[in-house]
């Protein structure tokens, strides 16, 4: 429950950096209009975002004949975890790794990459696909999507403010607050705003990920699998850091949905969307679950 209160206060933050960078762009009426933005772009997420970030990512949908044993393994799971046949997809890319989406239980997807499913035990796989399972089982996915959703809505509109403070839209009106001070508050919110946004998804991925690693451990019913996972997956990231061309597959704005940030080196490192992984493991390794298979 604290997690979940956690959760709403940070996207109540995001929903309120996003109204007052509308209101630094153009008063009472640019907040109106970063309001009816906001509506607009998370219907859109509610509705698409689960088919969208299977495109995005180039995860093909299969069927039990395609891939029966990584089907049945999610049917099983999936069954441990007291939830409805997800859809299982694959992408196809060397770089391990996994993500969930979905707006509910319902209308779940879990997709696998290649790469994955090639350096990981089959024990270990299930330790990944029940992680992505107790994703869809909290919601998630869409709690996920409403954060890139409004976070992404955060950066138009302050792209907006960059062409708005050009032709003086922050200080060509002294009566409205203009001059110095509206220029200065101006660019406040076109270079604070953005970099702000990025902070609270990087809390509200952080806060759910501990989540979903305990609840995908007593899905298993047995936390190391998962544990020796994410070293795997961690020391693979790391190999690749130094290679050109090595997180191509990557789309930026989906990195948040995969159970190892996949972007991790560079600049990239100063915005993990994901925890460290030492303490992931060392979170787990720490738990005491029943067996349930």
């Amino acid at each position: 429950m604290a997690s979940q209160f956690k959760t709403v206060i940070l996207l109540g933050a995001l929903t309120g950096l996003f109204m007052l960078i509308g209101s630094a762009l153009g008063g009472t009426g640019g907040m109106m209009i970063a309001f009816v933005i906001a509506i607009a772009m998370n219907m859109g997420a509610w509705w698409f975002s689960g088919s969208l970030a299977l495109r995005m990512n180039g995860a093909q949908e299969v069927s039990e004949a395609q891939a029966p044993e990584l089907y049945r393994m999610v049917a099983e799971l999936a069954q441990n975890a007291n939830l409805p046949m997800p859809r299982v997809a694959i992408v196809d890319t060397p770089m391990p790794n996994a993500f969930a989406t979905g707006r509910s239980p319902e209308t779940g997807v879990v997709a696998v990459t290649t790469g994955i499913m090639g350096i990981l035990s089959r024990e270990e796989l299930a330790g990944v696909i029940a992680h992505e399972l107790a994703h869809i089982k909290n919601r998630d996915t869409l709690i996920s999507s409403v954060a890139a959703t409004i976070g992404g809505a955060i950066t138009f509109i302050a792209q907006m403010a960059q062409w708005a403070l050009l032709f003086g839209g922050f200080g060509g009106n002294d009566e409205e607050g203009g001059g110095i001070g509206g220029m200065v508050g101006g660019l406040v919110m076109i270079f604070v705003a953005p970099i702000a946004a990025v902070i609270i998804q990087m809390a509200i991925s952080r806060s759910r990920e501990f989540y979903a690693d305990a609840e995908g451990a007593r899905i298993l019913g047995n936390p190391a699998p998962l544990a020796d996972a994410l070293l795997k997956l961690e020391g693979w990231s790391q190999q690749q850091q130094g290679m050109m061309g090595a997180h191509d597959d990557v789309n930026p704005a989906t990195s948040h949905l995969y159970i190892v940030n996949p972007m991790m080196g560079g600049l990239s490192g100063l915005f993990r969307t994901h925890p460290h992984t030492e303490e992931r493991v060392s979170r787990l390794r720490s738990m005491r679950v029943a067996s349930t298979v």
